[in-house]
This record gives C-alpha cells, structure tokens and sequence, in this order.
C-alpha cells in the first residue's frame, strides 16, 4: 500500500523532471516588500494570495495557527524580524479569518486530546513546575478582531524593529476573500 510520503515523492519526481517548477521560480526576496502573518488554516492556502493580488515571490508569508504572536522573542517575530532586516519587507500584515478553529480553543480539551494520544498526565505537571505556563500557551481568543489587534500592537511596539513601520491589521472571509481591514498602519510611530 502507498503511503502518503510514497505519494508525495512519486509525484514530485514528476514535477522536477517535468520542468514544472519553472513558473515558480523567483527569489528569497519579497517583490512586494511586504511580510504577511497569517493563520495555517486550509481555505487560506491559495485564497489568501489571490485575494490580495500576490503571486508566488510577492510576499513572505508566515503561517501559525490563528495568526497570533503572543512571544515577543519567539519564532513568529524572529521571522518578521529577518523579513524586514534581511529580505526587504517595508510593511507588515496580520491576517486573520472569520470562523477561525483558535476563538474559544480549550486548552483542556487539547490536554484531554493528548493524554487519549499516549501523553503521560506526569508530563504536564513537570512542565507547570518548570515554569511552562501550558493553558496560556494553548489559549486562542475570544474574537478574531481582538487577536488581531493584540498581534499587530505586539509587532508595532517591538523594541527592535524600527519606528514607523506599516503594520496593518486585517481579517479575511475564509469563503469569499474578502478583506476587512481592522487596523492601517501608515501613520502609527
């Protein structure tokens, strides 16, 4: 029986020696300028761009679940960071989504989920005693507009990236495209 890895590598040996990744080709720079944190949900995948109007090259776009930057030295602003100082992002955009799986998550219900999955209930305890606050870690939000406008104050009032940099905050129809801007950031020092 064919895996799903099986299946991924059958036809990506089609792909390269198809030549197919030809119309794909460009380079590590964004030719918009522009980096885009946006949620990993699946409707986003090819409706997002187009509905902004990118193309493949256009835009770093970095995904996690919910859009959310809740580190301010994590994973999520250290890619922002070498967006802007290394590949040449003049602007910022949060994107989130209506009907997004992180408003309201549960923590324990994910808990619940992982304990069923094989994860030692002795696990979480030496975590809380290490100081790993798991509930905060785990906690989406209560509306899509609110995480939104935490996630791009959290960015435009970072110590290290520079005074005056757009950060915009939006929120996009998963169905439609269509954008909603919940905050500009041309303007904002």
């Amino acid at each position: 029986m064919e895996t799903r890895l099986d299946e991924i590598l059958r036809h990506n040996e089609h792909f390269v020696q198809n030549g197919d990744y030809e119309q794909f080709r460009t380079d590590r720079f964004p030719d918009k300028k522009m980096a885009i944190l946006t949620c990993m949900d699946t409707r986003l995948i090819d409706l997002l761009p187009r509905a902004m109007n990118l193309k493949n090259g256009d835009a770093k776009i970095i995904r996690n679940a919910g859009a959310i930057v809740y580190q301010p030295f994590g994973n999520i602003m250290r890619s922002l960071m070498v967006s802007v100082y290394e590949l040449g992002a003049e602007e910022i955009f949060v994107v989130g989504h209506h009907d997004c799986g992180m408003t309201g998550l549960d923590p324990e219900r994910i808990f619940n989920r992982m304990k069923e999955k094989g994860i030692d209930p002795a696990v979480f305890d030496t975590l809380k005693h290490s100081g790993i606050d798991l509930p905060r870690w785990l906690t989406g939000f209560d509306s899509v507009r609110e995480g939104v406008k935490r996630s791009v104050s959290l960015i435009r009032n970072h110590p290290l990236l520079p005074s005056g940099l757009p950060v915009h905050g939006l929120i996009i129809d998963p169905v439609t495209g269509k954008l909603e801007v919940v905050t500009e950031g041309y303007g904002h020092a």
